[in-house]
C-alpha cells in the first residue's frame, strides 16, 4: 500500500518549500511523450550558494540542454529536508504529484529513499554522492556521483602554489604551511576529497601539512565558520572545505588568511582570501539521464564521469591573488589528469604509517566489503571510484592530522 495518509499534513509542517521549474506545462496536459515530470529533493536550498545552489545550476543547465532537443522538463523542487523521515515524505510527495524521475541530492537521504521506491516500481529513483542503490538488485534505484577528487587536486596545486609563494617571499617559514580543512563527516567522500587535495598542495609545495576539522554536519554554516577559525587559530594559514556553507571562505577573509572553495565561485564573497574551487558538474548528469529516460533507453546503474568529461570543472581562478604561473600550471595538470599521465593517488607520492601502500580493497563509504569488491591499488596507484561511483578511499596517509 502507498504511503500516502497523513503525507500533506506532515509536509506542511516541513520547512521544505517546492518549486515547479522548466516547463510549466505537464505531460497529461500536453499528451507530449518527450515532456517528463523530474522530482529534485534538496537538503538546503539555492542561498547556501554552495552544494544545493550548485544542484540548481545543475537543473537549470539541464533544462536548456534538453530544451535545445525538443525535449521538456517540468520539475518539482524540495527544498530544505533533512536526512531523516522528512526524506521519506518528500519522495513520496514527489511520486504523488506524478514525478517520473526523482532524484536525491544528498548522501544521508539515500536510506529513506529506499524507504519508498518498492512502492513507486514505475519511477526512477537516483541518489546522488551515495552508493547503496546501484547493487541493490532493483531496476529502478541508481546512484551518480563524480571524479571529484580530480578537480581537488588541482585546487590543491593552486593552494600549494600560493604557500610556496609565501615561503619564498619570506612571508613564512616553510614550517608554516599549513592548510586547515573543514570537513563534514569522516566519510569516505570527505577522506578521499581532502587527501587528494594535500597531495595537490604537496606536489608544489613540499613542506605543507594540514589539519582537519570535522563539524558533523554537511551543512551548518555556523559550525564551518567556528571550525575555520579554530583552525586558523591554531596557525592554518589557508582554510578550504568539504561543507556545503560559504562560510570558511568568510572566516577566512576576516582573518587575512587564503582559502579554496567548494561547489560554487566564492570569490565574490571573500575577494582577498578565496583562490579558486571545484564542482561537479551535475547538469551533464542530468541531461545524459532525463535524455536516456525520454528516449526509452537504460540509465547507467552506477554513472561516474570526470574532468576529461565535463563533469568535474574548476571554478574562475582569482587571479589577482593567485601565485605567479598558477593559470598555467591548472592547463597543464587537468591535461596530464585527463591524458591519464598523472595519476591523483599515485602510491609513489604518499605514506601510511611511513610504508608504501602496496594493497587495498575498493570500500563503500561506510567501510563495508562491497559486493564486487575489488582489489584498488594496481598499477602504482589507488583507483578511486573504479569499482563503484561513489569514493572508498579512507586511508589516512602521514602529513594529515584529524583534530576531532
Amino acid at each position: 500500500m502507498k504511503r500516502l495518509s497523513l503525507v500533506l499534513i506532515v509536509l506542511a509542517m516541513v520547512s521544505a518549500m517546492v518549486f515547479a521549474g522548466g516547463s510549466s506545462e505537464s505531460a497529461a496536459a500536453t499528451g507530449d511523450s518527450n515532456t517528463v515530470k523530474v522530482g529534485l529533493i534538496c537538503i538546503g536550498d539555492e542561498n547556501d550558494q554552495g552544494y544545493t545552489y550548485n544542484f540548481i545550476r545543475g537543473r537549470d543547465e539541464a533544462t536548456e540542454n534538453l530544451a535545445a532537443e525538443g525535449i521538456n522538463v517540468e520539475w518539482v523542487t524540495i527544498y530544505n529536508i533533512g536526512e531523516d523521515s522528512s526524506c521519506v515524505d518528500a519522495n513520496i510527495e514527489a511520486a504523488e504529484q506524478g514525478c517520473q524521475i526523482i532524484i536525491n541530492n544528498s548522501y544521508g537521504f539515500e536510506p529513506y529513499m529506499l524507504e519508498v521506491v518498492d512502492d513507486y516500481p514505475e519511477i526512477t529513483f537516483i541518489s546522488c554522492t551515495s552508493y547503496m542503490s546501484w547493487n541493490d538488485g532493483r531496476d529502478n534505484t541508481h546512484n551518480a556521483f563524480a571524479n571529484i577528487y580530480e578537480g581537488r587536486y588541482i585546487a590543491g596545486v593552486v593552494a600549494g602554489m600560493k604557500l610556496q609563494q609565501m615561503i619564498d617571499e619570506g612571508q613564512i617559514t616553510p614550517e608554516q604551511a599549513v592548510i586547515g580543512y573543514v570537513g563534514a563527516f569522516p566519510f569516505a567522500e570527505v577522506v578521499s576529497g581532502y587527501t587528494s587535495y594535500f597531495l595537490g598542495a604537496r606536489s608544489v609545495c613540499p613542506s605543507v601539512t594540514m589539519k582537519v576539522m570535522y563539524v558533523s554536519s554537511w551543512s551548518d554554516a555556523t559550525a564551518e565558520s567556528d571550525a575555520a577559525l579554530a583552525l586558523i587559530d591554531q596557525g592554518c594559514v589557508l582554510i578550504s572545505q568539504h561543507s556545503d556553507n560559504t562560510t570558511p571562505a568568510t572566516a577566512a577573509q576576516s582573518r587575512g588568511v587564503f582559502h579554496t572553495g567548494y561547489n560554487n565561485d566564492m570569490t565574490g564573497i571573500a575577494p582577498d582570501a578565496s583562490l579558486i574551487g571545484t564542482r561537479i558538474d551535475w547538469g551533464i548528469y542530468f541531461t545524459e539521464a532525463i535524455r536516456a529516460y525520454v528516449n526509452g533507453e537504460e540509465i547507467p546503474q552506477d554513472w561516474c564521469k570526470g574532468m576529461g568529461e565535463g563533469a568535474v570543472v574548476m571554478t574562475p581562478l582569482n587571479e589577482a591573488i593567485a601565485a605567479p604561473g598558477t593559470a598555467e600550471k591548472i592547463a597543464e595538470v587537468e591535461a596530464a589528469i585527463a591524458d591519464g599521465s598523472l595519476e591523483v593517488f599515485d602510491t609513489s607520492t604518499f605514506t601510511v604509517g611511513g610504508q608504501t601502500v602496496t594493497t587495498a580493497m575498493a570500500l563503500d563509504t561506510d567501510g563495508d566489503f562491497t559486493p564486487d569488491s575489488v582489489e584498488a591499488v594496481h598499477d602504482g596507484a589507488f583507483h578511486e571510484s573504479e569499482a563503484q561511483s561513489a569514493p572508498y578511499f579512507t586511508l589516512r596517509i602521514d602529513g594529515i592530522v584529524e583534530l576531532n
